[in-house]
């Protein structure tokens, strides 16, 4: 048995140590600001600015956790966690997920509650509130604009703050047709459309990394592509106990048996590793390379 483990040919894509202020500067901002929108959105009598308020606030857990996430991710693996705890990176955009989806049952619940009878909503303190929510989420999301791209773990941050700044704007709108109509019972439809828009934006973002969490093949790899061109390597006869998975948000790992009848030296072995990185963004890969003599089924496939 041959293996290597690619750790010298890793790409990561994991966030820059920068993101550590940028964390910090986001969960400052929407601490100061969820306090503030609630005390406002108590006095103005205002649902839609209180449920802002409360998705702020499970804004700031997932900022957190997030964070957490991202840092826990960098551990050195060890005699117990020989893969370190990359894997936290993965649980940190789970729980972003539900956050999001438990603030919205939260902000649905009280906006059925008041629509059925709707409080005198005052107005133009709302308007002014919502509009400093969406320039402070608007100047918080930008701080991630570049990490959510290749993290889902940043990218749940990010979409946490994206959700706020259009909640917020929501929150704007039904204010000014309040004021213009004295509408009260727009503030609690806003809300619950509100909702709406944020559970198809996180939806994504809970399959994904639901599915992280059970080992799937990250979305950016075809599975068939890659058996496709390992079968194609010079020497290679077959191929079986294929895995692949993410480790964490930003790295992926492969395990293969390579039936090689003439077997393999570390230099072809080393250059199956590299392109499997290049080609395919696999940071960790395991081959076993098999001459052949006895038949190997995968044990997960009996």
């Amino acid at each position: 048995m041959h293996a290597h483990h690619g750790h010298e040919h890793g790409h990561s894509h994991q966030a820059p140590a920068s993101f550590g202020k940028a964390f910090v500067i986001a969960i400052s901002l929407n601490v100061g600001f969820t306090v503030v929108e609630f005390i406002y959105g108590f006095l103005a009598q205002s649902s839609a600015l209180m449920a802002d308020a409360g998705h702020n606030l499970s804004d700031v857990l997932g900022l957190v956790v997030a964070w957490l996430g991202m840092l826990l991710a960098r551990k050195i693996p060890d005699q117990r966690f020989t893969y370190g705890l990359r894997g936290s990176s993965i649980l940190a955009a789970l729980a972003n997920a539900m956050f999001l989806m438990i603030a919205c049952g939260a902000i649905s619940w009280d906006a059925i509650r008041r629509l059925a009878d709707p409080p005198e909503v005052s107005s133009m303190t709302v308007i002014v509130v919502a509009a400093i929510g969406i320039l402070i989420n608007a100047a918080s999301a930008w701080l991630f604009v570049k990490g959510s791209k290749g993290d889902l773990n940043i990218r749940g941050a990010f979409l946490h703050l994206v959700a706020d700044a259009a909640v917020s704007l929501g929150v704007v709108i039904a204010g000014v047709a309040i004021l213009m109509t004295d509408w009260n019972w727009l503030d609690p439809v806003v809300s619950l459309l509100i909702v709406v828009v944020i559970v198809i934006g996180t939806w994504g973002l809970l399959r994904e990394s639901l599915k992280l969490a059970l080992n799937a093949v990250p979305a950016h790899i075809d599975l068939n592509e890659v058996e496709a061109w390992l079968r194609d390597q010079p020497g290679v006869l077959d191929i079986h106990d294929l895995h692949v998975w993410g480790m964490s948000t930003t790295e992926s790992a492969l395990t293969a048996h390579l039936v090689m009848p003439g077997g393999a030296d570390d230099a072809f072995v080393d250059g199956v590793a590299d392109e499997l990185h290049h080609r395919f963004g696999i940071e960790h890969t395991t081959l076993q390379v098999e001459r052949g003599d006895s038949e190997h089924v995968c044990v997960l496939h009996r």
